[in-house]
């Protein structure tokens, strides 16, 4: 019977997940978690996952509390320490881990390896890993959930956490809806290797199509980010990889250099806010909770920052002898992470329809307020330490 009863059991052992299952862990939470399939385990010779998240200060962080960022660094991660942004050339916007005293202002790092990192760490942590399996159906039962997969077995748990992406099975079987749209653009990942080194500055640059970016990665390897309409993204993505190389040419900024594309990968913008993070029992993190446009790369920083305050919370409770999983205590997390996670929604909701209407007026004033950004001072150092979450 204890092999079925948990503290907390975590659908998706994804980037959030993992990171929350080992935080809870070191806390002596008995926890389980539910996921499709094991991260394949690292090759130093593989190509780059096309899949990159900017990992930034706050984050690290936390991966060095969870002993889980010397095993990505024994693996492959890229420090940045520049980050720039225009649309007109007299208009540019430089951020700087200098400006704040910082060694870097985060790090560029592969999807596959941060979750397989996580995943050794979490069956160090002797961590109940289920996998493969998926959720089937959820029942309140006595003081918790009753959670059954598809492969037969029934868990018992106090608190049932989605951590199961954007397209969460969690929130759907629990009945908490969504507000969002999607957006008028695609985004396209393109892995390159570069002739000369990548470099630590990353750097994007607004067109009325949609932006530009650069991320640098290890060695002279780098990802391209193409944001465009959702048609010429796909007319993108179904070229060959010379031909895409000459539309890189033609439609990137001459700084990107001299490229040899290697693969490339497509998704669409949408954006989703989950009407609750909560209810008795039951809390969403990271992407089942929110999704964001990811102009700025805060994807998966805000999920770190949802595993910071949930964790944070049930310890606080469980020290107070409180109801650790009830709907008061979990109310606290909502609390916290809704009105943030709506702030950053909104920033870059404001940056992706400025930058994206051709009104020469618009135009103008927005390139007026990226000069302004340059030359304030103190409020953009602000600005940069609110976006590591500092």
């Amino acid at each position: 019977m204890q092999d079925s009863h948990f503290d907390v059991v975590i659908v998706g052992g994804g980037m959030v997940g993992a990171a929350l299952a080992c935080g809870l862990a070191q806390q002596q939470f008995r926890v389980a978690v539910i996921e499709r399939a094991e991260p394949a385990s690292f090759d130093a010779c593989s190509e780059p996952d096309v899949r990159i998240s900017a990992i930034g200060a706050s984050s690290v962080a936390l991966l060095q509390q969870l002993d889980v960022w010397q095993r990505v660094q024994a693996m492959r991660c890229a420090p940045y320490r520049q980050l720039e942004t225009w649309e007109w050339q007299n208009a540019h916007v430089k951020f700087d881990a200098a400006s704040l005293g910082l060694p870097e202002l985060g790090f560029m790092v592969e999807n596959s390896v941060l979750q397989r990192a996580l995943w050794e760490k979490m069956q160090q942590e002797g961590i109940t890993l289920i996998c493969p399996a998926s959720l089937q159906g959820l029942q309140p039962h006595s003081a918790g959930w009753q959670v059954q997969l598809d492969n037969g077995q029934t868990l018992d748990a106090r608190l049932v956490v989605g951590a199961d992406g954007a397209n969460s099975r969690v929130r759907q079987l629990a009945g908490i809806g969504v507000r969002g749209w999607n957006y008028a653009q695609s985004c396209m990942l393109i892995s390159v290797e570069c002739e000369q080194e990548a470099g630590d500055a990353t750097w994007q640059q607004f067109t009325p199509q949609g932006p530009r970016a650069f991320l640098p990665l290890f060695d002279r390897r780098a990802s391209l980010v193409w944001y465009d309409a959702p048609a010429r993204i796909r007319q993108l993505q179904s070229l060959p990889l010379p031909q895409l190389e000459k539309e890189i040419y033609a439609h990137f900024p001459a700084r990107v250099g001299r490229i040899q594309v290697k693969t490339a990968a497509s998704f669409p913008l949408v954006r989703r806010h989950a009407t609750r993070y909560v209810m008795p029992g039951l809390a969403l993190v990271g992407d089942a909770a929110h999704t964001i446009n990811p102009l700025a790369g805060q994807g998966v920083n805000l999920g770190y920052r949802d595993v910071d305050a949930l964790i944070t919370t049930l310890v606080e409770a469980r020290n107070q002898a409180e109801l650790w999983s009830s709907d008061a205590v979990l109310q606290r997390y909502h609390r916290q992470r809704y009105k943030d996670n709506l702030l950053m929604q909104g920033g870059m909701d404001l940056f992706y329809f400025a930058f994206s209407n051709k009104l020469p007026p618009l135009r103008f004033a927005r390139n007026l307020a990226l000069i302004a950004a340059e030359n304030a001072g103190e409020l953009k150092r602000k600005v940069l330490r609110y976006a590591l979450g500092l």
